[in-house]
């Protein structure tokens, strides 16, 4: 069972994500909150899996949020919700922590998916949008990514556990690879591909695959197009 909470400011987008959600048999909603404060304070009560974060909310907004609760070093995971998906949001949101992005009149299909994607530690845009996202981002914010100062002097820590394939498998993750590609390309079973993104997440402390991503451009391993 996923357990959600749901953080936007407007009465009846709460409602009709609370309706959708609840049709389904593995989701749960534990609460509502209706701007980022209440989504902090919430959150640290419930401990959810997964936050439905609205951006643009009174007080503390949806990235401050974000960063708070990403912060705090638990399980749950931030899925942003933004009017773009290009939008400045998305790219503080990276910055934030949030796990996935998703445009606010996505299918319902495509909510449910990515919350299950989220949940699981998977990236909820698709690759060829992360690669889009992640290079708006690396041009958007050049001055705003301190942790790619150690790159360039040398050997980043964040790398130094990973083994040449795990290092060359990041690599293509931050190109915007599927899991399908690289095994293909790399001549390796599937299987064997997951088993190397769970390690390489573990190894580096990134939560999720579009973290490990950003850990990717911010390292140098892979540059903007």
């Amino acid at each position: 069972m996923t357990t959600v909470l749901i953080a936007d400011d407007q009465t009846l987008q709460r409602f009709g994500f609370r309706m959708l959600l609840e049709s389904q048999d593995d989701m749960t909603v534990l609460g509502e909150a209706a701007n980022g404060s209440e989504a902090v304070r919430m959150t640290a009560e419930l401990n959810p899996d997964v936050v439905l974060m609205d951006v643009r909310m009174p007080g503390l907004d949806g990235i401050e949020a974000t960063r708070r609760i990403t912060a705090a070093g638990d399980r749950t995971r931030v899925l942003i919700l933004t009017t773009f998906d290009l939008d400045e949001y998305a790219y503080a949101g990276l910055r934030a922590g949030a796990s996935g992005f998703l445009v606010k009149d996505a299918q319902p299909e495509e909510l449910l998916a990515g919350i299950r994607a989220v949940a699981t530690g998977d990236a909820v845009v698709a690759p060829s949008v992360t690669r889009r996202l992640l290079d708006a981002y690396v041009h958007h914010l050049p001055s705003e990514a301190p942790e790619r100062a150690p790159a360039m002097m040398g050997e980043d820590p964040r790398l130094s556990a990973l083994t040449e394939r795990e290092r060359e498998i990041l690599t293509v993750v931050g190109q915007g690879w599927t899991n399908t590609e690289i095994a293909t390309r790399l001549h390796l079973a599937e299987s064997t591909v997951k088993t190397h993104v769970r390690r390489i997440l573990a190894k580096t402390n990134s939560r999720d695959r579009i973290q490990a991503v950003i850990l990717a451009y911010d390292t140098g391993l892979v540059h903007p197009s």
